[in-house]
């Protein structure tokens, strides 16, 4: 996470390098299997986009993936998870050496996700707006037999319009709460959040999903936040009118999108609770991370199957995890529910 602050107002720091790998290298860098490596942390809910994209669209192998620890400091995120604390394929210990390997002078947010050239070890992009969005569009070639499209062109404009407000307060609405300066500034970002909460428990009582009769790029953006709302947010960050738990549209939307096979089996939540608690002292002094809530509820039916719909359109659900990526959860089935 990188951010400014413009008073007492929580501002993200939005300046990031948006080079983009294109299926023609029409800006320098095509898509090629095995030529970059997509570098995560799965505390990060910007980043559990990516993994939950990629992993939807079946790109395992076309585009390796780097894990970094859940805790970093004020220089980078680490590789602590790797033995010698060193990413295999790219030898650095910090994802800073990467910024700095294109440009010495880097001197913004060391951010994930970022898409890393493995040949020169320099980050491409760390844009995380364009990044699923070219997974989507560019990298078809590479797409697993039965993709689902998560950006169709007829959805796109609506796609993209409740991207914007669903960003604006739900996604970075959590953090403009939690970071405010003062009563103000955090009593505005508490509003404004659950108000687009009840706005999108409206649009969902009775459509499955955010944008058409399946699963989109809007589900996944706004599921990354919906998934570390108890465990983090509805304490840490001070967004406590009420539970996700306490919504029950939304939560058992969340639930179905969990239990679908790309979404819940990507979900970290112990990287998530240790971020967020050992990383802000400046929030919670002791660093001490909370030992609920009890993930299992997650698997609890959810009955959103009876709103229609189909949560891979005409396509197919992604295969098992592979075994290197595979995270400790509720279970391993990937099973939906009903």
């Amino acid at each position: 996470m990188s951010y400014v602050t413009s008073g007492t107002d929580y501002a993200r720091d939005d300046r990031y390098l948006t080079d983009r790998i294109t299926a023609d290298g029409r800006e320098g860098h095509p898509v090629a299997a095995g030529r970059y490596r997509l570098v995560v942390s799965r505390a990060c809910p910007w980043a559990g986009r990516a993994v939950i994209v990629r992993r939807l669209l079946g790109l395992e192998r076309a585009l390796p993936m780097a894990v970094a620890g859940p805790v970093h400091d004020e220089r980078s995120w680490t590789f602590d998870l790797d033995p010698g604390g060193r990413d295999p394929v790219l030898g650095i210990h910090r994802l800073r050496e990467a910024y700095l390997a294109r440009d010495p002078d880097y001197d913004r947010g060391i951010t994930v996700p970022a898409v890393v050239e493995v040949d020169t070890g320099k980050v491409v992009t760390n844009d995380f707006d364009r990044i699923t969005l070219d997974l989507s569009l560019e990298w078809g070639a590479h797409h697993r037999p039965g993709a689902p499209e998560l950006y169709p062109e007829p959805l796109r404009g609506e796609i993209d319009a409740v991207n914007a407000w669903v960003y604006a307060d739900v996604n970075n609405g959590v953090y403009r709460a939690g970071f405010a300066g003062s009563q103000q500034a955090y009593e505005e970002a508490y509003g404004r959040l659950f108000a687009a909460l009840d706005r999108l428990s409206e649009r969902l009582s009775g459509s499955r999903y955010l944008v058409g009769d399946s699963i989109t790029e809007a589900d996944v953006r706004l599921f990354t936040t919906l998934v570390r709302f108890d465990a983090v947010y509805h304490g840490h960050f001070k967004c406590n009118r009420a539970k996700l738990t306490e919504q029950p549209v939304l939560w058992a939307y969340a639930r179905d999108l969990f239990q679908t096979p790309g979404f819940g089996d990507t979900v970290h939540f112990g990287h998530i609770k240790e971020h967020y608690y050992r990383v802000h002292r400046d929030i919670n002094p002791t660093g001490i991370v909370p030992a609920g809530p009890e993930p299992a509820a997650w698997l609890a039916p959810h009955h959103r199957a009876e709103l229609g719909g189909s949560p891979f359109g005409a396509g197919t659900a992604p295969g098992p995890v592979p075994a290197a990526e595979r995270v400790p959860g509720p279970d391993r089935r990937g099973a939906t529910a009903s």
